[in-house]
């Protein structure tokens, strides 16, 4: 392995691939810069440099600063390529083993959900699972996966319309009526403002719908005790669901990156969009997420989308980011966070370079709302904010069955009812964090294995976890405090 990578001949900064003037992730100059001059990665401008620098000298917060990318944007001009990049991969489809679902979902897993519609019925819903767990309900029932209590910290004091109302509706419906979920009940206290009717409306007359509002049912204590009996009365049908083969097709999947270090984009990012474009090519779906992760990075998305509405609604989304920085008093380069800063990123226009990877090279066929239902086959991108939880969420809302995270600095994530894999980016990480890590990646740079290979790796571990393999996340019992519904405008 090279003591240093350049990712593109007209970079002038390379990635040292062990411990040198700077540690392993962090970037070094491959010829001087002045102050104010741009420096390359990804053949991208990542930010400008603040004092004079030497060739072999590191490059890093103390001599570099964001500042403006390039909005050269031409939408449409890579799609011809960029459906080459996923018919390169067409061939069988292939298929797991998933729970078949009335109007055609196909689940991963075979969860009971229980859905607070506020949070002043957190607890009972808590309480609720808590005591069925003690009491060993789930015992005899081997193909019930658990009861997921989906518990937040909103529903209330908020406005009855808009985006924040939008959001959150989007969040409760689609987690209630996931392809994971055999059967779910609402639970609210009775006067809030996110209305159980309201979500019945949203779902319909679903056969997995139940409701129950702790005003009626006699408070804290009764409601807690009706909530464990109507689970009681759902397990017997739910466990009789059993897995059967379904098309590779059937799925979408979340792509996410946190605790992101200086190879997070030279190994398990690209590695998994590989992946990806193996995926969309037997028509799955493969959801990018985080719009403050890929500022300065949107180029690349907006060349291959399929159509030129999509280009504008991702701009839009851009705007929207922008102001919403602004006037909150915030940078869209308040990210990269400390410990990816630590790991070598400098920018957020160098992390959105890296993160965008993940996206493989398939034409962008859908640009969705925060929670909106995944229907495209190929690659969407969700508007999500960073913050792993609140971004999952939102995936996991639309209809995502599995998660993929890959994981630089390391990461103890975990969800439900959609369970996630880790990748690590890194030989150290895999190595320090075994019962968090899923896969490794770094072995693309230790041991020379080509993404391709990498990403082969990745899709059976997909297919297996989609299956029904335990993943680490999932043996650690994570996932009952990730859910965090994006919380959108006043708080009343």
């Amino acid at each position: 392995m090279a003591d240093q990578i350049i990712l593109n001949p007209a970079d002038s900064v390379a990635i040292l691939t062990a411990r040198g003037v700077a540690p392993q992730g962090h970037k070094v100059a491959l010829r001087a810069m002045a102050p104010g001059e741009a420096v390359i990665k990804y053949g991208q401008v990542i930010g400008y440099a603040t004092a004079p620098i030497s060739p072999g000298e590191h490059v890093h917060t103390h001599n570099m600063v964001f500042g403006e990318h390039g909005r050269d944007y031409a939408p449409g001009a890579g799609l011809a390529a960029a459906e080459a990049a996923r018919d390169r991969f067409a061939g069988p489809q292939d298929s797991f083993l998933g729970y078949h679902r009335p109007g055609g979902q196909v689940g991963t897993r075979n969860f009971i959900a229980l859905v607070a519609t506020v949070n002043c019925s957190a607890t009972v819903i808590r309480r609720a699972a808590e005591e069925l767990r003690i009491e060993g309900a789930l015992d005899a029932y081997p193909n019930v996966d658990g009861v997921a209590a989906f518990a937040h910290g909103t529903g209330c004091g908020m406005a009855a319309t808009g985006e924040g109302f939008g959001a959150l509706q989007r969040v409760l419906a689609g987690h209630a009526g996931h392809p994971n979920v055999a059967a779910a009940l609402f639970v609210g206290l009775g006067c809030e403002v996110m209305q159980i009717a309201r979500m019945k409306q949203e779902l319909g007359e679903a056969a997995r719908f139940h409701g129950l509002t702790i005003q009626e049912t006699g408070g804290t204590r009764a409601t807690i005790d009706a909530i464990k009996a109507r689970v009681r009365e759902m397990l017997p049908e739910v466990n009789r669901a059993t897995r059967a083969p379904a098309p590779l097709s059937a799925l979408a999947i979340g792509l996410q990156c946190g605790g992101s270090d200086g190879l997070s984009g030279v190994t398990a990012n690209p590695a998994l969009g590989v992946a990806c474009d193996m995926l969309a090519a037997q028509g799955a779906s493969v959801v990018l997420s985080e719009t403050s992760e890929i500022y300065g990075a949107e180029r690349l998305l907006l060349e291959r989308v399929a159509r030129p509405e999509l280009a504008e609604r991702l701009l839009a989304q851009i705007r929207w980011w922008e102001d919403y920085c602004a006037r909150n008093g915030g940078s869209m380069d308040n990210n990269p966070s400390p410990g990816n800063k630590a790991g070598g990123l400098t920018t957020i226009l160098e992390k959105s370079l890296g993160a965008v990877a993940k996206a493989g090279s398939s034409p962008l066929n859908d640009v969705l709302a925060y929670g909106a239902p995944i229907t495209a086959p190929g690659l969407s991108f969700m508007d999500t904010p960073g913050y792993d939880p609140v971004s999952v969420t939102g995936q996991i809302a639309g209809g995502a069955q599995l998660i993929v995270f890959t994981t630089g600095r390391g990461s103890a994530f975990g969800s439900k009812p959609a369970p996630t894999i880790k990748l690590a980016t890194n030989d150290q990480l895999y190595a320090a964090m075994p019962d968090d890590m899923d896969l490794n990646c770094g072995d693309v740079l230790s041991r020379g294995v080509s993404l391709e290979a990498k990403a082969r790796e990745i899709v059976a571990l997909i297919v297996a976890t989609a299956s029904g393999q335990v993943t680490k996340s999932e043996a650690l019992g994570l996932g009952d405090n990730e859910f965090v519904p994006w919380q959108i405008g006043a708080v009343m």
